[in-house]
């Protein structure tokens, strides 16, 4: 799949409204909702998808190379178990294509290098700075543990360029969440097929429509269904109660992982996610970003 193929799929304007998930409003969700279409920048924008395609890179394995790159040039087993809800043979196969194709150098370079230019050329260099000088102090303060996206990518230098440096303090909370949203999900037995359905009957998809995205058959995601049934947690309308009950605790332990950076963040809190949201609203007019919510709310 080139840009173009990417974006006349996932970026055209909606035929018709589709209405947010009514979605907790924690000050951590409202956070990583505002920096979600900045952080992402690394794989939705032109700038960044025009420079894959031109390193010859299908934009899904520019994606999954371009996340794990920070961690090095791990065995593929470990950016399955770090990237958690996508389908392990394909994300595997999608990993050696592209870290064979191209250099652990070469991705970070040209992710870095069009992700900034996609962010600068929304923000000016005072606007930027704002959000990112109290992220980027926030995230130096906390501790790794059990996080290794997160870990792996403060280890990188920081971007050149003001845009730059808002998109890298952007993605480095969306690791930090991410890696404390897995977590969450291995303390409460769920599986990645599961997770995915999970979380797709929770914002509104169509049951299967999110999970086959990331890679799972209709044979996977039956058995997965079958599982979540059987524990009461889906009947023939979608989540039970009992089932939304455990995806709202699953909810609340990932803000909980986020304690340490909401209070290193303290005053700041709000001023970053009025500001960052903001940004996102020029970046999806732009169209480097999906225009359907509940693909913003699930990541």
């Amino acid at each position: 799949m080139t840009y173009a193929e990417l974006a006349r799929t996932w970026l055209i304007p909606l035929p018709r409204a589709i209405a947010a998930p009514l979605l907790p409003a924690t000050p951590a969700r409202r956070l990583r909702d505002a920096l979600e279409p900045i952080a992402t920048q690394g794989w939705w924008s032109r700038p960044v998808g025009e420079r894959m395609d031109a390193l010859g890179l299908p934009a899904f394995a520019a994606y999954v190379w371009g996340r794990a790159a920070p961690l090095g040039s791990p065995d593929p087993s470990v950016v399955v178990a770090a990237f958690g809800v996508f389908e392990p043979a394909l994300l595997t196969d999608l990993f050696r294509q592209a870290s064979e194709a191209v250099s652990r150098q070469e991705i970070l370079t040209t992710r870095e290098r069009g992700a900034a230019a996609a962010v600068d050329s929304v923000v000016n260099n005072d606007e930027a700075e704002l959000i990112s000088q109290p992220l980027l102090r926030a995230v130096a303060s906390l501790d790794g543990l059990g996080r290794p996206l997160f870990s792996a990518l403060r280890a990188l230098s920081s971007p050149a360029t003001a845009g730059g440096r808002l998109w890298r303090a952007a993605e480095l909370v969306r690791e930090h969440r991410g890696d404390g949203h897995l977590a969450a999900l291995a303390t409460a037995g769920v599986d990645a097929v599961e997770a995915n359905i999970l979380t797709e009957l929770w914002i509104g998809y169509p049951m299967g429509e999110y999970s086959a995205t990331r890679g799972f058959s209709a044979t996977a995601i039956s058995a997965a269904v079958g599982r979540l049934t059987a524990r009461g947690w889906i009947g023939p309308h979608g989540l039970t109660h009992v089932g939304a009950a455990a995806r709202l605790d699953i909810e609340a332990a990932t803000d909980r992982s986020q304690d340490r950076l909401l209070e290193a963040l303290g005053d700041d809190v709000e001023p970053v996610i009025a500001r960052s949201a903001l940004v996102a609203e020029r970046l999806l007019a732009k169209g480097w970003f999906p225009p359907d919510p509940r693909k913003r709310a699930g990541g």
